[in-house]
C-alpha cells in the first residue's frame, strides 16, 4: 500500500513538474550600433556589423507564478563593417549568443496573454568568415580578420506571449544584447582607438509549446 502511495505521489509530482516546461523557436532581425574610430592622423570613421537576420530557440521553466527561467540561443549572420573617408568595407561574419534569463511575468501560466520582462547573462561569439587579403580597404582604420572572439554578454528584453491553443502560444519580444566591442575580429592598427560598447537590438517573433 505504501509503495502504491509513493508511486502515485511521485507520478503526480513528475506530471506537475513536466507541465511547467516550454520550448520554441524565434526569428527576426539584428540591428547593431557602430562605434567611433579615431586615428592619430586625424582620420575618423565607424566600426561594427551590418544589420541582418536573427534566429534562435529557447527552453524555459516556470518555477513560480510570476517568475521563471530560460536558456536561450541565437544565431545572427551579420557582416563586419568599417566606414570612413566616404567609403565602406565589409567582411563576411556571424555571431552566436547563448545565455540564461530570469523571466518576470504579469500573470500565471495559461492566461490568454502574458506580458513579461527578462534579464540575464551569458556569452556572445563573434566570427569573421571572409577571405583575408594582404591589402584591405580602409586598413588605416582597422583590419577585419578571419577569426573568432568570445565576449561576456548581458541581455534584457520585454515581450508578450499570446495563447493560440491549449499548449501552443505566439511570442514576440524585443531584446538588447550588450557586449564590449570585439577588438580581435575587427582589429585596430597602432594608435587607432575604438569605442567600447556594442548593442545588438533584436526584435523577434516565434511559436512555443507548453509541456
Amino acid at each position: 500500500m505504501m509503495t502504491r502511495i509513493i508511486f502515485l505521489l511521485t507520478s503526480a509530482a513528475a506530471a506537475s513538474y513536466a507541465q511547467n516546461w516550454e520550448f520554441g523557436g524565434l526569428g527576426g532581425g539584428s540591428f547593431l550600433n557602430t562605434v567611433g574610430v579615431t586615428a592619430p592622423s586625424g582620420a575618423s570613421g565607424t566600426a561594427g556589423f551590418s544589420n541582418g537576420a536573427a534566429f534562435g530557440g529557447f527552453v524555459g521553466f516556470n518555477s513560480y507564478k510570476h517568475i521563471g527561467g530560460e536558456i536561450r540561443y541565437a544565431y545572427m549572420p551579420t557582416s563586419l563593417k568599417l566606414s570612413g573617408n566616404g567609403s565602406e568595407a565589409t567582411f563576411s561574419g556571424n555571431s552566436h549568443a547563448i545565455h540564461y534569463d530570469v523571466v518576470f511575468r504579469t500573470n500565471k501560466r495559461g492566461a490568454p496573454a502574458q506580458f513579461y520582462a527578462s534579464v540575464g547573462g551569458g556569452a556572445k561569439i563573434f566570427r569573421g568568415t571572409g577571405s583575408e587579403h594582404a591589402a584591405q580597404k580602409l586598413s588605416n582604420l582597422g583590419y577585419m580578420t578571419k577569426t573568432q572572439e568570445f565576449k561576456p554578454m548581458g541581455t534584457v528584453a520585454v515581450g508578450v506571449k499570446v495563447k493560440l491553443g491549449q499548449r501552443v502560444f505566439l511570442r514576440t519580444e524585443i531584446r538588447d544584447y550588450v557586449t564590449q566591442f570585439p577588438s580581435e575580429v575587427i582589429a585596430a592598427p597602432a594608435g587607432v582607438k575604438y569605442g567600447r560598447l556594442l548593442n545588438d537590438i533584436v526584435p523577434v517573433v516565434g511559436i512555443g509549446i507548453e509541456m
